[in-house]
């Protein structure tokens, strides 16, 4: 063939047809969290199941041990936050490995989509699944202990910041994980951090633990959910422990979207 065509559409000089131009995030981002919620849909709800009656089932344990106040408001808003860590990071990190080790992210890197519309989209669909089991673990856990549900509204907000940060730590884990095994270990680790930095009430931690809990991106969503609780809470600390939450949640599906662009190119 001659000299390249000008213009759109036009065929290179080895003579190899144009690729489709590349997509802008915000629909490939919609495109990805639709199909990808409609695959969790199907695949994942026993999982939610097993997750929010593994939450529940933590609560009615520790209902006869824990008293009212700030331990129980400990439990219940680390035992709704379980369910997405549970769905969020653990789940997440396993799809991602399993897709690496799969070759499934040589699908992905075909088409015309940004890395990070990929990494955003699948966080998105798995922490938005994780909603009911959330709502009915607090409401559960508020008529057990006996907490005001008038603030439960937080929820709205705790939900897609925890769920970010334990989305986007669960996706860095699968894809850098060098082996789906190890992903899926991480995700029970990281999933079993949550449950005893969570749910236990950090009063009763010894002062290493503590700092550890601080680490834990979910905590501060907690923190959130539990100062609701309170009979005339603080909303500045709320608002304080969501913007970190919120900027924890940036940071981790940053280095998930760098983390899929390096096992994308391997």
């Amino acid at each position: 063939m001659a000299g390249a065509v000008t213009g759109a559409g036009a065929w290179s000089e080895d003579g190899a047809a144009p690729l489709a131009p590349r997509a802008r995030l915000l629909p490939a981002l919609g495109a990805v969290y639709r199909a990808q919620l409609s695959r969790a849909r199907v695949a994942r709800i026993p999982l939610l199941f097993v997750a929010t009656f593994q939450s529940i089932g933590i609560m009615v344990l520790l209902r006869g041990v824990v008293d009212d106040g700030a331990a129980a408001r400990s439990v219940v808003s680390g035992s709704s936050v379980l369910v997405v860590a549970f769905v969020a990071l653990n789940l997440l990190a396993q799809y991602f490995g399993q897709l690496r080790a799969g070759g499934g992210l040589d699908h992905y890197a075909t088409l015309p989509v940004p890395p990070a519309a990929v990494v955003l989209g699948a966080a998105a669909a798995y922490a938005s699944f994780t909603v009911p089991g959330t709502i009915v673990t607090a409401v559960t856990g508020c008529v057990l202990f006996q907490l005001p549900m008038a603030n439960l509204w937080v929820l709205a907000a705790v939900l897609p910041l925890a769920g970010a940060a334990l989305a986007g730590l669960g996706a860095a884990l699968g894809l850098l994980a060098p082996r789906p095994e190890l992903a899926t270990l991480c995700g029970q680790l990281g999933m079993s951090a949550a449950l005893l930095l969570g749910v236990l009430p950090a009063e009763r931690m010894p002062e290493m633990i503590g700092w550890a809990r601080d680490l834990l991106p979910s905590t501060y969503g907690v923190e959130a959910l539990a100062r609701s609780f309170d009979a005339h809470p603080d909303w500045v600390a709320v608002a304080a422990d969501l913007g970190v939450c919120a900027a924890v949640g940036v940071l981790s599906l940053a280095i998930a979207t760098w983390a899929y662009r390096r096992a994308a190119a391997r």
